[in-house]
């Protein structure tokens, strides 16, 4: 390779860097959505169904993005606030885009955020997927940090299979002359998880993550 062929590499490098190997992932998205409740502003949340998955869950509205369906991701997010809220494409604005989220089980998130220009107390939800809505105001995560625990994550090179109740191999690192303490579970990283316990329901992990993320773009005046 020539100089001229790496100085031609050099100029595709990203100039605003990316999430590398994002495509190796589930990829989903979330809307954040603002609502207007008795002169200030709500963050409006859904209860998941027992029947689903992650059911009985507090959540913001998302899901996984569909190429066939989506021509980006802000497509996923309309859609899937949409179906899930039983709203109209122009019941809700979308204003900006948060930080990408990489969380913990492996799904890369991208957070919009998004403005409902419907009364929230007229939804008609998706019955199949949504138990119930609620809002909780702006100031109360402005006020209230969240609590703080933690989880520990360990990785695993083999398993039991769920089907077969057999060991299945996920990494060969017997066999792949990988160093002995890769054929053990490793890793023992600490996670931190937030929680939010409100007069509604505690929200807790990624949603709260969202949330405090959120609170950091938000200014003293931002209700009045």
């Amino acid at each position: 390779m020539t100089k001229d062929d790496l100085e031609k590499v050099f100029a595709r490098l990203p100039s605003v860097p990316g999430i590398h190997g994002r495509d190796a992932y589930p990829n989903s998205v979330v809307m954040l959505l603002l609502a207007r409740v008795d002169n200030e502003y709500h963050l409006v949340f859904q209860k998941r169904n027992e029947n689903i998955r992650q059911g009985g869950e507090v959540s913001f509205p998302g899901g996984i993005f569909d190429s066939s369906l989506d021509k980006d991701k802000k497509s996923t997010a309309i859609r899937e606030t949409c179906e899930e809220l039983g709203i109209e494409e122009k019941d809700v604005e979308v204003v900006g885009i948060m930080d990408t989220l990489v969380a913990p089980m492996g799904a890369v998130i991208d957070v919009f955020v998004g403005v409902l220009k419907k009364d929230v107390n007229s939804l008609d939800f998706n019955k199949d997927e949504v138990e119930r809505i609620f809002t909780i105001p702006l100031t109360f995560f402005q006020e209230n940090s969240p609590e703080i625990y933690y989880i520990l994550t360990r990785f695993h090179s083999s398993g039991i299979n769920e089907v077969t109740g057999n060991e299945e191999v996920y990494l060969p690192a017997k066999e792949l002359g990988l160093p002995e303490r890769y054929l053990e579970p490793w890793g023992d990283f600490k996670l931190k998880v937030y929680v939010y316990k409100t007069s509604e329901e505690v929200i807790w992990g990624i949603t709260a993550s969202i949330i405090v993320d959120f609170t950091k773009f938000l200014e003293d005046d931002f209700n009045k």
